[in-house]
């Protein structure tokens, strides 16, 4: 069992920053791949970006690729999300995920734990 809970979300200017974590639960945070979702209100919720467990390889959905970075911190059981030149289409609810396994998912449907989401708006 793992619980992930969010922070870090807020409003921000288009051109600005802001830094997502997700704290995880549990003590095999190390087995699990990390993913970083986001949905817009009427869209689904679609992939932004993940880590894989172990050794760490990322992937990025390409409207992020260059602007966001995805990390792991596997001391502190945390997994954040720095966002750089934001724009308007980046507004949307952040939600934090996990696996079992080294595998990264693109679909929500692989993902067995959510965080409760943290709201990102980006205004221009």
């Amino acid at each position: 069992q793992v619980q992930l809970v969010e922070s870090g979300g807020g409003l921000v200017q288009a051109g600005g920053s802001l830094r997502l974590s997700c704290a995880a639960s549990g003590r095999t945070f190390s087995a699990y791949t990390m993913a970083w979702f986001r949905q817009a209100p009427g869209k689904e919720r679609e992939f932004v970006a993940a880590i894989r467990s172990r050794g760490g390889s990322t992937s990025y959905a390409d409207s992020v690729k260059g602007r966001f970075t995805i990390s792991r911190d596997y001391a502190k059981n945390t997994v954040n999300l720095e966002m750089n030149s934001l724009k308007p289409e980046d507004t949307a609810a952040y939600y934090c995920a996990a696996r079992l396994g080294s595998g990264i998912g693109y679909s929500a449907l692989g993902y067995d734990y959510w965080g409760q989401g943290t709201q990102v708006t980006v205004s221009s």
